[in-house]
């Protein structure tokens, strides 16, 4: 009797599978990402000695927000080739 029951709400599960049209259901698939870190390049203001004149500070400083803006924009690369 039981066996029959669980049977019949079976089949019934089953055959509403069948009714319904079907539906298309998107899922983010995650996918390991291959691309590499880009190393971060020595700045030149890391590098000054102690006591330095502001025009050698000013010059390393432009020098760096030029490496920093190529790392940057490898940085983005990098992460656009992850995330599409």
């Amino acid at each position: 009797m039981r066996r029959a029951a669980l049977l019949g709400v079976s089949a019934a599960l089953l055959a509403g599978c069948v009714l319904g049209p079907p539906a298309r259901v998107n899922v983010p698939v995650p996918v390991e990402c291959h691309a590499k870190e880009p190393k971060l390049p020595p700045m030149p203001t890391d590098h000054l000695p102690w006591g330095v004149d502001v025009d050698r500070w000013v010059a390393a400083a432009q020098a760096e927000l030029l490496l920093r803006d190529g790392y940057e924009g490898e940085l983005r690369a990098a992460l656009r080739e992850c995330t599409g």
